[in-house]
C-alpha cells in the first residue's frame, strides 16, 4: 500500500462545504509553506448565498480556509464551519 497524492489541478473549482452540508464556495488556490511543503490554507471563492459566509461579511469574496478545517478530499472538499468561524472571528 502507497501513500496517496492527490493532484492539485484535480482539485481545482471543487465544490467546498461544511460538515453541516452547506456549500460555501469552489476551492480557488492552496497556501503552500515553501520550506516544508505542507500545505497551509485553502482559498475558496466564497459563495455569497452561504449562511456561514454571510457571517464572515460581505468583504470576504475570497476565504481562507485553515488546512486543519479541512476533513476530507472526495467529490467535494469538506471543512468543520466551526474552525472556519473561529479562525476569522
Amino acid at each position: 500500500m502507497g501513500i496517496t497524492y492527490t493532484i492539485a489541478r484535480n482539485l481545482a473549482a471543487k465544490k467546498v462545504i461544511t460538515t453541516a452540508g452547506e456549500h460555501i464556495g469552489v476551492l480557488s488556490d492552496l497556501i503552500v509553506d515553501e520550506m516544508s511543503g505542507r500545505i497551509e490554507s485553502v482559498l475558496v471563492e466564497a459563495n455569497m448565498d452561504s449562511k456561514t459566509i454571510q457571517r464572515l461579511g460581505p468583504e470576504h469574496k475570497l476565504v481562507e480556509v485553515p488546512y486543519g478545517a479541512v476533513k476530507a478530499v472526495q467529490d467535494f472538499v469538506i471543512v468543520d464551519e466551526r474552525e472556519l468561524l473561529s479562525h476569522h472571528g
